[in-house]
């Protein structure tokens, strides 16, 4: 295990990793006023810039889609990386050495340090192998992608690049470059042998294989050259930095488009993913000299997100609900084989996947050359969902025009069926498959029933395998594909998504953690048919599917509530308390009132953002949190019940529990670029987990006054409104008390009263005069 990098080290990459920079990269930031800037959201599409920057707070919110976060959870979010590797990342990039608890290292069998060495070495090489490119000796490489369509600009998009013919030419451009002979080997760039070391590649063209951050971890090259007598794709062996099951070729071109469009698309070559690329297809990438397994399918998930139940059911526009792993397998029989492999994985996405096979066997580099681009969009477009794919091609191995090819394609298909965990989908395919063999549906769902309540049968990449014509044997394997799983984390559908599970006698509905990888939740089942969702409501469907245009709470529009606030400014920092934050808004459902408390007590209100207390009480804990050095003294004699609106009251509270503006103050005195970033910092550490990204968003969020000479007096009224509010509720209260005293059997009582009505009412006046 990877040691925990200290607490410390974690705030410094914080602070020194600028957010305008790192943002910048990925996004056009212009101006928007006093230490504000704006651009287009890099995570969902829109035509007017909400995506704001406050580099003084060290904060980002999309006011689009409601995702928001420090600079490590905006590294987390576009590059698809769990906490550590995104601090370790950026920590990389302002030049901090991170220390690590227990004396661990950044991974194991890493010394600080030598990753960054290493990541050098493959960043040298890179340029090399692609300035190699434009040599005379690189003609047949250069050929070579003319012939398939690519040309230089191609090249330099892709990075592809020539290692030179000969024994040691990158080995003495390293050497030149001050790598010792221990780095050079444990690069994985060289080859030892009885005189010692030697270039690895030699003679062949050359692909950067990248993570997902945009650093090369490892090589992947072609031969080119009859007398290699080597295999005809080479890639970079195991090493500290470079793991075949761990990386996915374009993924660093890819990733912006699948974190956008929910979609990915798996190729099997380089060319390939090439192609599509240039064909418009952004989001498509290779595996490197292996299967997908399912350490791709962790990257992929983080990039796609998991949509749950309900993910990837076509609309009858061709869109899906969710997103979508679509693999283009070729139409031989080695891609046939490739799917069923596909369907033996865990089925954490299954039920958005999907198969494109060009019928002639092309692949998208040979069709691109054939029929052009389009044809290579229309093969992604013309996809069709996994299950559908291996069921069909199970089927063509039997004569289905005579009744024993039925039977035996019956028996072949059930297990495939049967090991189908989301039952939904498992009925209808049932459904299907009667009608593809033309036989009874009743007959098929009992023998799929059957199946699937006697466990063991043979599924697709579990070790058994469908019976050819002929085959008379029972069905074996095991029972790993049954529905059975139902109490491992997270299920089918996803982590934190709903399930359905048990026999076939009788479905039991039960949901996922709300987070990632959570455990099995039983609900129950609800009656009517619904079911639980994974936000505490009724889905109102017993399969768990969102309708069109809703998100996981059965709500009109928007991002599913898990989505929404799951990468707060800590991401999943495990420095934090509580756990990942919960969606923080309740959209009120029927009948739910603007600023009225929840009776769950799980979810805040949304205030509605037309109340003129409702918008005046958000931008005083806006100036409070942006400039807390020039907020008057007499906010802190605000009242635990001066904010009105509950979410804005649970702030307060947090402000308050910091310190109020006393600690403000000091905090911002003490920052050495007077920034309020400790400030914001120290308010998130007191709020609860529910309401830490409320703060983020107010800490972001744009102001409408955007001149320097005018920001205090525009502080100073903005605070004196809440002032006066606070001092109007307290009036009306002691008017009420006043009405319902006697005066003549407490006299002393009541001119207490009146005359602290008498104050306030003076005090409320001097405020409206100031302002």
């Amino acid at each position: 295990m990877a040691g925990r990098i200290k607490r410390e080290d974690v705030q410094a990459v914080r602070e020194r990793a600028r957010i305008e920079d790192v943002v910048g990269e990925h996004v056009t930031l212009k101006s928007a006023g006093v230490g504000s800037m704006k651009g287009l959201c890099p995570f969902h599409d829109e035509r007017s810039p909400s995506f704001h920057v406050r580099p003084q707070v060290g904060l980002w919110h999309c006011f689009g889609c409601s995702e928001g976060g420090d600079v490590i959870s905006f590294v987390q979010k576009i590059d698809g990386l769990p906490f550590a590797e995104a601090v370790e990342y950026l920590a990389g990039r302002v030049g901090i050495q991170l220390r690590y608890e227990d004396g661990g290292a950044p991974r194991p069998g890493e010394e600080p340090g030598r990753r960054q060495r290493l990541l050098e070495a493959h960043r040298v090489a890179a340029t090399y192998f692609s300035e190699q490119l434009a040599t005379p000796g690189a003609a047949t490489a250069r050929t070579f992608l003319a012939e398939r369509g690519f040309d230089r600009a191609a090249a330099e998009q892709f990075g592809v690049g020539y290692a030179p013919q000969g024994w040691d030419a990158l080995l003495r451009h390293l050497r030149g470059r001050g790598f010792t002979e221990a780095e050079l080997k444990a690069t994985g760039l060289m080859s030892e042998g009885n005189r010692g070391l030697y270039d690895r590649f030699r003679g062949r063209l050359v692909w950067p294989i990248r993570e997902v951050t945009g650093d090369t971890v490892g090589f992947g090259a072609r031969k080119l050259y009859e007398d290699d007598q080597g295999p005809k794709y080479l890639n970079t062996p195991e090493t500290a930095l470079y793991k075949k099951s761990q990386v996915l070729y374009g993924i660093d071109l890819a990733k912006r488009e699948i974190a956008k469009t929910k979609r990915v698309v798996v190729v099997e070559g380089y060319t390939d993913v090439m192609a599509m690329h240039l064909s418009g297809e952004g989001t498509a990438v290779a595996t490197c000299g292996t299967a997908f397994g399912s350490d791709h399918a962790r990257i992929v998930r983080r990039l796609v997100g998991d949509t749950g139940a309900g993910g990837g059911v076509q609309l009858a526009s061709g869109a899906s609900v969710g997103g979508e792993i679509i693999f283009t397998f070729d139409g031989d029989a080695a891609g046939q084989k490739a799917a069923m492999r596909a369907f033996g994985e865990d089925q954490t996405f299954s039920a958005q996947t999907f198969v494109a096979v060009e019928p002639s066997g092309m692949d998208p580099c040979e069709l691109r050359q054939a029929q052009g681009p389009d044809a290579v969009r229309g093969l992604v477009e013309a996809r069709q969902p996994l299950f559908e794919f291996v069921i069909r091609t199970t089927l063509r191995s039997f004569d289905l025009e005579r009744a024993e090819g039925r039977v035996n394609a019956l028996r072949a298909a059930v297990p495939v069926v049967a090991g189908i965990r989301d039952r939904g989908l498992r009925l209808e395919y049932a459904r299907l498959l009667a009608g593809w063999l033309g036989m009874d549906e009743d007959t098929v769902r009992h023998a799929v029933g059957s199946a699937v309540r006697s466990g063991p049968a043979a599924r697709p990449g579990s070790g058994g395998a469908p019976r050819r014509e002929g085959d008379q044997r029972a069905p074996r394997g095991d029972d790993r594909g049954s529905a059975r799983d139902g109490g491992r984390p997270g299920g089918a559908g996803g982590p934190g998504g709903p399930r359905w599970a048990g026999n076939g006698d009788g479905p039991r509905w039960q949901g996922g953690a709300g987070g990632q990888g959570g455990g099995a939740r039983r609900d129950g089942a609800r009656p009517g048919g619904g079911g639980r969702d994974d936000r505490g409501g009724w889905s109102g469907r017993s399969d768990g599917a969102r309708r069109p245009g809703q998100d996981r709470g059965g709500r009109p529009g928007g991002r599913s509530g898990g989505d929404r606030y799951a990468n707060d400014r800590y991401g999943d920092d495990p420095y934090r308390d509580d756990p990942g934050p919960a969606e923080p808004w309740d959209d009120g459902g029927a009948g739910g009132e603007a600023g009225a408390p929840q009776a769950t007590g799980a979810r805040l209100s949304r205030p509605d953002p037309r109340d003129p207390v409702v918008r005046t009480e958000r931008t005083a804990l806006e100036v409070v949190l942006q400039y807390p050095h020039l907020v008057p003294p007499d906010f802190d004699d605000l009242g635990a019940d001066a904010f009105s609106v509950p979410a804005y009251r649970a702030v307060h509270e947090a402000v308050r529990a910091a310190g109020g503006m006393v600690s403000a103050r000091e905090l911002v005195a003490a920052s050495a670029s007077g920034s309020s970033g400790s400030w914001v910092e120290a308010v998130s550490e007191q709020a609860s987990s529910m309401v830490v990204p409320l703060v983020t968003e107010l800490a972001v969020a744009p102001l409408p006054e955007d001149r320097p000479d005018a920001l205090a007096s525009y502080v100073r009224d903005v605070v004196g409104k809440v002032v006066e509010l606070g001092v109007t509720r307290a009036i009306a209260d002691l008017k009420g008390r006043l009405q319902r005293m006697d005066s003549a059997s407490d006299p002393e009582g009541y001119q207490r009263v009146f005359a602290e009505l008498i104050a306030l009412e003076s005090r409320r006046r001097m405020l409206r005069e100031s302002a």
